[in-house]
């Protein structure tokens, strides 16, 4: 019983030392230190580098880019779940930002415009001053007719489907003879497949017309994979048993047909029937600077200037305190 109780509290030690917490403080301030350490990558879809594609097919053409605007795109599903809330996410208009950002498209900004609207109340009672030519007389801000730019586009719609179990298969089997203190063997496999779908549509700003609806779904997929063994031996019970469970993210499926409609409208836009044109701009454009990020465009100064290249945002090494030599440098400098 004492040799139990010795093990029981060797077992137990070791788990509280491998599991780093503790009911104090330490000199960080934290009882724990969160685990993991992936970098921030970028996000992309299998439409990604299309929507890249032709954004430089635009460039290298001269094709104008028309101003889009984004507006709600909402989850009319209705899907909740009782602990996890929603099912399906409700950032698809950012997503729609995001995509059409790759696709090159001009945004400007119409689903939040709560910032804009009350420093435009400020400037209008001439409350938000700028640079004069001295303190003792500073100058405010001056509102000019026109100068907010218009869309020509406006992008709405929503997720309109969430279909779950639409087909599942599953296999439980179990080996073992009539012998109880033999080895038992059992084993699982279950896949499901569940869907979403979107309805989204490209308007005229200036005419209201609708000038362009797509309905797309995308499959998703899950699986899951268990095993194991039960038996005795020299006096002992074994029961050991591994397994694996892996699910197609619903977000980034719905991400997906996102990507996917606002390809399809875009290149309607600049008159791209097919993806020809990403071939033939791989080899005519070759010694082109055209950017490839599929992060979305870069920072852009008022005169033009660039301050960053769009393709080196998807580094995931970039700014990382343990992967960029650069930040490494300046955390030992500031140490020593």
């Amino acid at each position: 019983m004492i040799t139990r109780l010795k093990r029981l509290a060797v077992a137990a030690s070791s788990l509280a030392v491998t599991g780093c917490v503790t009911p104090y403080a330490g000199a960080n301030g934290l009882y724990a230190s969160p685990i993991g350490n992936a970098p921030v990558t970028a996000n992309p879809t299998p439409y990604s580098t299309a929507l890249v594609c032709i954004a430089n097919y635009a460039r290298a053409t001269g094709k104008p880019t028309p101003r889009i605007a984004v507006g709600r795109v909402l989850d009319y599903t209705g899907k909740e779940d009782l602990e996890g809330g929603r099912k399906v996410t409700q950032g698809a208009s950012l997503m729609a930002m995001s995509a059409f950002s790759k696709a090159g498209a001009r945004l400007v900004e119409r689903f939040d415009t709560s910032v804009s609207e009350l420093e435009l109340k400020y400037a209008n009672n001439r409350l938000i001053g700028s640079d004069g030519p001295s303190a003792e007389e500073p100058e405010f801000r001056q509102i000019l007719a026109g100068e907010i730019p218009g869309s020509d586009y406006y992008f709405v719609g929503g997720i309109t489907e969430l279909n779950s179990n639409i087909r599942s298969i599953g296999a439980d089997a179990f080996i073992g003879d009539l012998d109880a203190a033999d080895m038992k063997g059992r084993a699982g496999f279950k896949l499901f497949v569940i869907n979403v779908g979107v309805d989204l549509r490209l308007v005229n700003t200036k005419t209201l017309i609708v000038e362009d609806v797509i309905s797309y779904q995308k499959q998703i997929v899950g699986r899951e994979v268990s095993t194991g063994i039960f038996d005795f031996a020299n006096g002992n019970v074994f029961d050991v048993g591994i397994g694996e469970r892996a699910m197609e993210p619903i977000q980034l499926a719905v991400r997906s047909t996102i990507e996917r409609a606002v390809l399809e409208m875009t290149s309607n836009i600049y008159g791209v029937p097919n993806s020809d044109p990403c071939g033939a701009l791989a080899e005519d454009a070759a010694d082109m600077n055209l950017p490839e990020s599929i992060t979305g465009s870069a920072f852009t100064l008022p005169d033009g200037t660039t301050v960053t290249d769009a393709d080196t945002r998807a580094n995931p090494e970039r700014w990382n305190a343990g992967r960029d030599e650069g930040v490494k440098a300046a955390l030992r400098g500031r140490k020593s």
